[in-house]
């Protein structure tokens, strides 16, 4: 039976070293991976999901979480070879270490790489180093941002890293879970990152399965700051 299981192909985007691996294998096996390595190329794993769990809609997939190495700002030889991985992708997870501000600023060229794969970008970022939202608007592919790290913030600082990152999942129309993947409570079943993540999981397969072509995905919109005509006025 779990041969004959429908699957989506999910990236896990982010740079070196801000605990992409141990993240997919806490979601895959629920467990610590105990002694992190660098990935070279990508590695893949695979989690097992249950849509819309506990209705009667309810179904089994497989999620094919594709783990992609390497650093944002790398030759286009390298590049082009990360493009192959980034084939018919029905969701990306972008990864950011919260005690790493570049990690989380260069969520936004990891993400371009990944979506406009042919595309050189082209005015990514507007001149005041605000980032031009409009490259998202029709973005058909679910995203989640997850920051790792969380326990290694102090206290004092955590409510300004947040506000910071806040801010970055509503670039992206995201959801944001923020953990520490060394310690699984994170992930608890019932927690609201667990939700989440789950919710996620669902608009991924919705997507893939259940909408055809040109429909908009439903995504989250108390989580927009700008209205519809407000966008434009960032590129003046």
């Amino acid at each position: 039976k779990m041969a004959s299981l429908d699957r989506v192909k999910v990236l896990v985007l982010g740079d070196s070293g801000v605990g992409k691996s141990s993240l997919v294998h806490l979601l895959c096996q629920n467990q610590v991976l105990g002694n992190p390595s660098w990935t070279v190329g990508c590695s893949v794993d695979v989690r097992v999901h249950d849509y819309k769990e506990g209705t009667p809609e309810e179904k089994t997939y497989y999620i094919e979480l594709w783990d992609v190495g390497g650093s944002v700002g790398s030759a286009s030889s390298v590049k082009s070879t990360r493009a192959v991985f980034y084939n018919s992708v029905n969701g990306i997870i972008l990864v950011h270490d919260l005690t790493n501000k570049k990690s989380s600023q260069n969520l936004y060229r990891w993400s371009l790489e990944a979506l406009n794969r042919d595309l050189v970008p082209t005015g990514v970022l507007v001149t005041n180093g605000d980032y031009d939202r409009e490259q998202f608007a029709d973005n058909q592919i679910p995203l989640l941002v997850i920051g790792t790290k969380l326990d290694q913030i102090h206290e004092t600082k955590r409510h300004e890293v947040l506000t910071r990152t806040a801010f970055l999942a509503e670039d992206f129309n995201a959801e944001e879970i923020n953990l520490d993947c060394t310690n699984p409570r994170y992930l608890a079943a019932g927690s609201s990152n667990a939700v989440k993540l789950s919710r996620f999981f669902d608009k991924v397969i919705e997507k893939r399965y259940f909408l055809r072509e040109g429909n908009q995905i439903p995504g989250f919109p108390d989580r927009k700051r700008f209205g519809g005509g407000t966008l434009k006025s960032l590129h003046y």
